[in-house]
């Protein structure tokens, strides 16, 4: 860890009364500048937090937002729970891994995409639903996820998509 980062998480611990409620800001600062919570990064976390490796991956296993290994520009994810999945939510991750020659969990040569499957979005309604990053999109279909990659290897933002 440069000192720079361990300065940045060692800030970020400081706001905080209880030092362990940090663990979640400092993961994300980590992930941001590794791409992804490395086991170097896991073990750094806890050092700075004092707490044991088991006691941080048990929140980074918990958590979506988190990545154990390098995800695309562009991680899309496409929710897999029974409402999604009824209305094709598997169809959509098929047809990304054979557009794309990888599997899930995987990233593009170009290093823009990857896909995984989460286990809820909590939009049921409008499933099948999937996130681009942060950004929710719904009722998708193969051909409005090719729409929208389209759009982000052209340089267009995703900006979501409201009901």
């Amino acid at each position: 860890m440069t000192a720079e980062l361990r300065a940045r998480c060692e800030a970020i611990r400081a706001e905080y009364p209880d030092a362990q409620s940090a663990l979640i800001p400092i993961l994300h600062t980590l992930q941001d500048a590794y791409g992804h919570l490395t086991d170097e990064a896991v073990d750094e976390a806890g050092e700075l937090m004092g707490m044991t490796r088991a006691a941080v991956e048990g929140v980074v296993s918990f958590y979506t937002l988190f990545k154990r290994h390098p995800k695309g520009k562009f991680h899309i994810q496409i929710c897999d729970n029974l409402s999604c999945c009824m209305m094709g939510s598997g169809d959509i991750v098929k047809h990304l891994e054979e557009r794309w020659g990888i599997r899930e969990g995987e990233v593009t040569d170009d290093g823009l995409f990857s896909v995984e499957r989460v286990e809820c979005l909590a939009a049921c309604g409008y499933a099948p639903a999937g996130q681009v990053n942060l950004r929710y999109y719904y009722r998708l279909t193969p051909e409005k996820i090719d729409e929208l990659i389209a759009g982000l290897r052209q340089g267009e933002v995703a900006s979501g998509e409201r009901v």
